[in-house]
Formats: structure tokens, C-alpha cells, sequence
């Protein structure tokens, strides 16, 4: 399988909703992905975690990545795994699906590429 969407290196994504928690629109949780053949790492920082880091592979245009961050309401660390869907947006720009386990329940997340 092959790519059709570019690159996420170098690109920051903000979170616009989530089943996990409820996103602040206003200063939502910001990641920035590194990709490298076909590695996939990066971090994150926001509104409901301190920070964030993930480490992860790219097929195509899907990632799966491992996780852990430390949340900001009670210092838990929390870590889990999932996998995510690259889509283009109506704009140009990359959205990512995010599908992962957290708290013993499946979750959905989605993110969208911040314009350079």
C-alpha cells in the first residue's frame, strides 16, 4: 500500500473533539509529528495533559502509535495505543481520525492539521 497524503513531518495537529474529554476550543491540545521512513514520533501538550509523547509506524495513510501522558487534572500517567486514519480536509489539510483504547473503552479523537 501506498501513501497518498504527504508527509506528516514537521506538522502540528490541534484536537478538535474527543470522547475522552471535552476539548477547549480556545486552547485545545496541540501535537507536532516527526515521520522518518515509516517511523512516526512526536508530542503533545493542552488543555487536559501536561504533556505528551508518541512513538508509532505509518502504512499508507494510517498510523498506529503507543502513548503515555500525564494528565493535568491529577498528575495520573496514562498509556494506551491506537491507531489513526490520515484524511485531506475540505481546505487542504490533513485531519487525522484517531481510534485507541483508554479506560478499558474505546475512544475517537480527531485531530486537525494547524496551518503553517
Amino acid at each position: 500500500m501506498t501513501a497518498t497524503l504527504p508527509s506528516l513531518d514537521g506538522r502540528r495537529f490541534r484536537m478538535v473533539s474527543s470522547t475522552t474529554s471535552v476539548v477547549d476550543p480556545d486552547a485545545p491540545s496541540v501535537f507536532e509529528y516527526f515521520e522518518r521512513d515509516g517511523a512516526i514520533w512526536g508530542g503533545y501538550e493542552g488543555d487536559t495533559v501536561t504533556f505528551g509523547k508518541f512513538v508509532g509506524t505509518r502504512t499508507a495513510d494510517k498510523i498506529w502509535v503507543s502513548f503515555v501522558h500525564v494528565l493535568v487534572a491529577d498528575g495520573t500517567v496514562v498509556t494506551g495505543d491506537g491507531e489513526s486514519d490520515l484524511e485531506l480536509t475540505e481546505g487542504g489539510g490533513i485531519r487525522l481520525v484517531e481510534h485507541y483504547e483508554m479506560h478499558g473503552a474505546p475512544q475517537l479523537s480527531v485531530c486537525e492539521e494547524i496551518p503553517a
